[in-house]
């Protein structure tokens, strides 16, 4: 999961989710004060009637969005602009990740009319292009697949003319798992690395580095354009994140983002370091060298960011025909957080 931002007021920086006891890698983590950000991290809070109008059908549909859980920076810009990102399987996820500000518990039961729901909802929103993800549930016997492939399934009947994007846990890598979701053809199929070897088993102890390049290859073996996400700022270095994404484009990776880390709360990994603008161009330009088929770089960028425009840039980079029913998504558009954008509003300002 991607997508992090401070804790909603009202909990203790020291306390864990619903009272549990902290963790002892929270407990230390909560040690180091929540930094200070740099002058480039900004995002300006402008709920128009698009973003109040989304938030109202969110809450009456029950629906859970990463937008939301994971209190991405960019919500207003993307609900404004009638992009959102669906949360499935619930609030409590069955594996932690330390950066992440989903919380770790034992999920309630599957709700299995959930599809119907958030495909009702897209169809509401008139979404062009929406990104599902959700919790890890390797407390279900197929670790949620079904759950995966038939909200891909549901958005596809009622919104024929909506492109959709699933970001994926890894499932284990279990063969028929990932062919149950693969078989839903989601237009792109995500499974987020995250980070780099050397810190990977630190920060997503209950995921693998190797097995995480393995899903990818997987849905480049079933033919589907392939997505992921590197964090920076959590403790590795210029020349392993270069190595990183070597390794995703050898595993099959057509799409990349690549994104700053922003803490959640005290009780998660402290931020290592600001990476500076200059520096995410340097990594879209590497990436873009190594020749994947689509980039988007940038402090605030998050894996699902302008994601539909991704897509029809991928779909162009391999020479294939965008399907009709959603060739609008070929038509060029704003990215407001790339690098190149935020260093031309750095020098706007002197």
């Amino acid at each position: 999961m991607t997508g992090c931002a401070p804790e909603s007021p009202g909990r203790s920086a020291s306390s864990a989710p619903e009272g549990r006891k902290l963790l002892r890698i929270e407990a230390r983590n909560a040690q180091t004060p929540i930094e200070r950000k740099p002058e480039w991290i900004r995002t300006r809070a402008t709920m128009g009637p698009e973003y109040t109008e989304l938030k109202g059908l969110v809450r009456r549909e029950g629906l859970h969005t990463v937008c939301e859980e994971a209190g991405c920076p960019n919500i207003f810009e993307c609900w404004e602009d009638r992009e959102a990102t669906f949360l499935i399987g619930g609030e409590q996820c069955t594996r932690r990740c330390d950066f992440c500000q989903i919380d770790t518990g034992k999920p309630a039961e599957l709700d299995r009319d959930e599809p119907r729901r958030v495909a009702e909802s897209v169809q509401a929103m008139g979404l062009r292009y929406a990104t599902v993800t959700g919790v890890a549930r390797d407390d279900l016997p197929d670790g949620g697949a079904w759950l995966y492939a038939e909200t891909v399934h549901a958005i596809k009947r009622l919104n024929p003319a909506t492109g959709v994007e699933l970001l994926i846990p890894d499932f284990n890598a279990r063969p028929e798992q990932l062919a149950e979701v693969f078989e839903s053809r989601p237009e792109v199929l995500a499974h987020n690395l995250e980070t780099v070897p050397r810190i990977f088993r630190r920060i997503r102890p209950a995921f693998r580095y190797e097995r995480s390049l393995e899903v990818l290859t997987a849905a480049r073996d079933a033919g589907l354009v392939t997505k992921s996400n590197l964090i920076l700022g959590m403790g590795e270095t210029p020349d392993e994140v270069t190595a990183a994404m070597r390794d995703l484009h050898e595993a099959g990776c057509d799409i990349l983002t690549i994104t700053q880390y922003l803490r959640p709360s005290p009780r998660h990994h402290p931020v290592d370091r600001w990476v500076k603008p200059e520096e995410f161009v340097e990594h879209s330009d590497a990436a873009k060298a190594l020749g994947f088929a689509g980039v988007m770089a940038g402090p605030l960028v998050r894996s699902s960011y302008r994601a539909g425009r991704l897509y029809a840039q991928a779909m162009g980079h391999h020479g294939r025909e965008i399907p009709a029913a959603i060739a609008h998504l070929a038509a060029e558009g704003t990215a407001s957080q790339e690098a190149t954008s935020v260093l031309t509003r750095m020098a706007a300002r002197g």
